[in-house]
This record gives C-alpha cells, structure tokens and sequence, in this order.
C-alpha cells in the first residue's frame, strides 16, 4: 500500500456534526465509529459513549480524518480558528472552485481572502468554514 497523508481534526465534541458538514460540501463516504461502538475496557479515560473515535472522509474532494477529544486533551475550539494552519485544495479550473467557495458560503462560511488572479500567475483564495476551519484554494494559473 503506498503511503497516504490525511490531514487530522481533533475536535471538541462535535466531530459527528463536523464531519457531516464536510460529507455535505466535499462528498465521499464518511466512516464514523463512536466510543460507544467500541470496547474501552483499559482505556485510562472515560469517554462519553457519543463521542467521536474516529471519523473517516475519502473519496471526495478531500481526505480527511479526526475524532472529538476527551479527557484531559479536550480540544479547544478557538484552535480551528487559527491562521495557524489552512488545508490547500487544489482545483482543476475557476469555476469548479468558485462552486465549491459557492457550497461553502452557502453553509455559513466566510471569505477570508477573495479569489482572484495572484501575483504568482495561480487563482487563490481562503474561506473559513463555520467550524473555523480554514480552507485555502488554488487553481494553477493558465486558467
């Protein structure tokens, strides 16, 4: 198997309704397992049975992976609102990433940065989605 890279969200106890959220706009199938579809004997926390373990999105326009936190790693949620990071999605032309920064803003997303012409020659531009997740696009110039 080659090697795959998939970003992960730790979340603050919404995953399940994160996740949902991003199945809406990218598509895919979403693989969600919840503590309470597991065995957590030996676990040293106590998760809430509700609580996301892992969540899994492939096969739209992302790849994604993450979880809630729990216990003493909750998540803060003022963290997906950093410009610390931003997921880059790289588009095939203008008009399917100014659809896709259509699908976003039609579900509470903000523009962070317009898309347009960069000095570099590509079109690029960011969108914060509700969660906080920042969200930067690319189409490579020519285009």
């Amino acid at each position: 198997m080659a090697p795959l890279f998939s970003p992960y969200l730790t979340l603050p106890g919404n995953a399940a309704k994160v996740f949902a959220y991003y199945r809406e706009v990218f598509g895919g199938t979403l693989d969600l397992m919840t503590y309470g579809d597991t065995d957590t004997t030996g676990f040293p926390f106590t998760p809430p049975d509700d609580a996301v373990a892992h969540a899994q999105l492939d096969g739209g326009l992302v790849t994604l992976a993450g979880g809630d936190a729990v216990g003493e790693d909750d998540a803060d949620p003022q963290a997906l609102a950093s410009d610390v990071y931003s997921f880059l999605i790289s588009l095939d032309s203008v008009a399917q990433a100014e659809a896709l920064i259509g699908e976003l803003t039609a579900r509470d997303a903000e523009i962070a940065m317009p898309f347009a012409l960069a000095p570099w020659g590509d079109h690029y531009g960011q969108v914060r989605d509700r969660f906080g997740v920042l969200w930067a696009l690319v189409v490579p110039g020519g285009d």
